[in-house]
């Protein structure tokens, strides 16, 4: 009798458990009561919404990090709403931006400049002795990250630029001669020196510094200055009188015949001028601009 209470009562416990029954079980023997109790195990998960909270000083999206890597539905929300917009003009051309906010000191920028912008610095420059003025055509999309090292005003730039850039020139004569080369050649025997300007790099690597405050939440200003690293140039000059001789102002004043020289011969003198300016290779970025932040 004992081992057939004793096969019940372990029958019972076993089926109580197996089942995780939230109501007790209780088994009978002779005057003893016993109750069995299974408590279910409860386990929970919990999501953090991610916190996306205005740094005025900062000025841009804090704690933006789990959202870019935090699934592939929050990566695509994040692309496809970017932190900021900016428009800017400067040495690189008319232009504007996206960025994308990945933590308050770090932003993410893809980006646009181009145009005629010969006028934005004079529609001139000097090569040596000879004054050229400019006629540009500029297309300069870039990528690139900006930072806040200190979180204050105070930025640092750093990216790669693509650029796409006619360089055309006109060399302007000064008192009826080109001075190319330590000579003086007279313009009227030359003709007029046109040509143009490539840069070989088709990726340039650029850097800057610069200062972004904010005037509320939502507006701010900003200013860059720093370099392109655009390579070497190419320089290609053609000279219209290719008929008759070529004169050079002595140091009396007359011109003289130069024996052999042409003056396609002197626009390629002129070329070559032209490539070895160095402030052609290190391209100069100024720029001002406004930034919304969403």
């Amino acid at each position: 009798m004992k081992l057939i209470k004793l096969t019940a009562i372990s029958a019972a416990v076993l089926a109580s458990t197996a089942a995780l029954a939230a109501e007790p079980v209780i088994v009978v023997d002779g005057n003893d009561a016993v109750v069995y109790e299974a408590e279910p195990v409860a386990v929970a998960y919990e999501a953090q919404p991610a916190s996306y909270a205005y740094n005025p000083d900062a000025g841009v999206v804090s704690n933006t990090t789990g959202a870019v890597l935090g699934g592939t539905k929050t990566f695509f929300q994040t692309a496809l709403n970017p932190a900021a917009v900016s428009a800017e003009v400067g040495t690189l051309g008319y232009g504007a931006n996206l960025g994308w906010a990945l933590n308050e000191k770090t932003e993410l920028q893809a980006g646009w400049a181009g145009g005629d912008v010969a006028d934005l610095f004079g529609g001139d420059f000097d090569a040596n002795d000879v004054n050229y003025e400019v006629d540009s055509d500029f297309s300069n999309p870039y990528l690139g990250v900006q930072l806040r090292p200190a979180g204050n005003w105070f930025t640092m730039g750093a990216g790669v630029i693509v650029p796409d850039n006619s360089i055309d020139v006109t060399a302007n004569p000064e008192g009826g001669v080109y001075k190319i080369n330590g000579a003086e050649y007279d313009a009227d025997s030359v003709g007029a020196l046109q040509g143009s300007v490539d840069h070989r790099n088709k990726l340039a690597p650029y850097g800057t510094i610069g200062f972004r405050p904010n005037i509320n939440n939502n507006w701010g200003v900003f200013g860059e200055v720093g370099a392109a690293y655009m390579g070497k140039t190419s320089a290609n000059v053609n000279a219209s009188n290719n008929t008759g001789p070529v004169f050079i102002r002595d140091g009396n004043g007359n011109n003289v015949v130069v024996p052999g020289e042409t003056a396609q011969g002197v626009a390629d003198l002129a070329a070559q001028e032209l490539e070895n300016k160095d402030y052609l290779e290190w391209f100069p970025i100024v720029k001002v601009g406004a930034t919304y932040r969403f």
